[in-house]
């Protein structure tokens, strides 16, 4: 009998309606095709110019696929993605973190569309189809980044060597690339690079963080202050001043236009006080680190009892008398209680994910102060 495939709830619904719609949309364009002209589907996809009486078009547009090629990457890319931050999230914060990235970018490239028009008196603007799951891949990688910031990714067989907040940045050269030839429309380019300040946007300054338990972090506490998520840290060494300075005036601006907040003093002081292992974003991070202490410790005294045990067996098999009886001067090894294997919840909760991460982003390695690697 084939494994179950065990798949949360909304990345789920995500999968099954990017299905539904894309196969539509092709029945559609199937049915519709000439020669002589390019089909839309308004009230499907979002077209500037004739989706404004279709107003869910704003989300539904995001889980529309034009072609094979990119039906397989958004699959590919929901299913492992949606699976892991869904997992490291919960569902309720992954469905808000999508539908904002979605939904902005989307408005966001709709008024590009429109101001394009205004200057360029261009119809081929507002005639150009808003759709694709663009923005949610390039959130992933924005999340990933914040995630697992330390973690070097090897390629082609330790060829190139990157570490994950570079991907976005590369995904982005892609996408441009692609908007060149007929497999995407220029308005990927726009919904990508939205995508891209509206997920870091978020992450940054407005996503919930888990309460930690055993330390003294306030519930309220949002965003994420460390430096490993700044803005420049997305860019190579050469650019990352002139990034970070651009992106300071740039926050500066919207603090005045209070789109934004300074990081207060509670969240200067977790960032500063997080360790190597605790990543923030995940859930319960120094309860986890403790686990994680604790279930090393338990599998070592676990070892060493066993090998106590198999060391003194052949002793007692020699011996021609009766069962030694342990006494005060000689007790005999403790075997009773479960050994780490059958301890439930001892692995903490940031082992797994960085088990998740390894497996979706191929070959890594934890270095938090090394270089960016070979391209880096």
């Amino acid at each position: 009998m084939p494994p179950r495939i065990n798949i949360p709830p909304v990345t789920r619904i995500l999968l099954i309606v990017l299905g539904l719609q894309s196969v539509l949309s092709a029945a559609i364009r199937y049915r519709q095709w000439t020669a002589h002209s390019e089909i839309v589907i308004p009230y499907l996809n979002l077209v500037p110019q004739l989706s404004l009486i279709y107003p869910w078009t704003f989300l539904s547009t995001t889980l529309v696929e034009s072609n094979i090629f990119t039906l397989t990457i958004a699959c590919l890319t929901l299913f492992h993605g949606g699976r892991y931050l869904e997992r490291a999230w919960s569902s309720r914060e992954l469905a808000k973190f999508l539908l904002i990235t979605a939904l902005v970018s989307n408005v966001l490239c709709f008024a590009t569309m429109i101001v394009l028009f205004a200057f360029t008196r261009n119809e081929r603007w507002t005639l150009t189809t808003i759709a694709g799951t663009i923005p949610f891949q390039i959130s992933f990688l924005v999340a990933f980044s914040q995630l697992v910031p330390a973690h070097t990714v090897t390629l082609f067989r330790g060829l190139v060597s990157l570490r994950v907040p570079r991907f976005p940045i590369l995904y982005m050269g892609l996408v441009t690339l692609l908007c060149m030839t007929p497999i995407l429309t220029s308005a990927s380019f726009f919904l990508a690079n939205f995508g891209f300040l509206t997920s870091w946007t978020y992450l940054r300054f407005y996503k919930p963080v888990f309460p930690d338990l055993e330390t003294s972090q306030p519930s309220s506490l949002r965003g994420d202050a460390s430096e490993t998520f700044a803005f420049a840290e997305f860019f190579p060494g050469p650019v990352r001043p002139f990034v970070a300075s651009l992106a300071d005036q740039l926050f500066n601006v919207l603090v005045a236009m209070r789109l934004c907040t300074p990081f207060s003093p509670a969240d200067l002081s977790v960032a500063r006080g997080e360790t190597s292992f605790m990543q923030r974003g995940a859930p319960g991070s120094a309860r986890a680190e403790a686990e994680r202490r604790r279930a090393l410790a338990l599998k070592a005294l676990d070892q060493r009892l066993h090998a106590a045990t198999a060391h003194s067996a052949p002793v007692r098999s020699q011996s021609a008398g009766p069962p030694h009886t342990p006494t005060a001067s000689t007790p005999a090894p403790s075997t009773t209680g479960p050994t780490v294997q059958t301890q439930p919840g001892l692995v903490g909760s940031q082992t797994a994910m960085t088990a998740q991460a390894e497996g979706l982003l191929g070959e890594t390695n934890y270095n938090p102060d090394g270089d960016d690697g070979r391209s880096g």
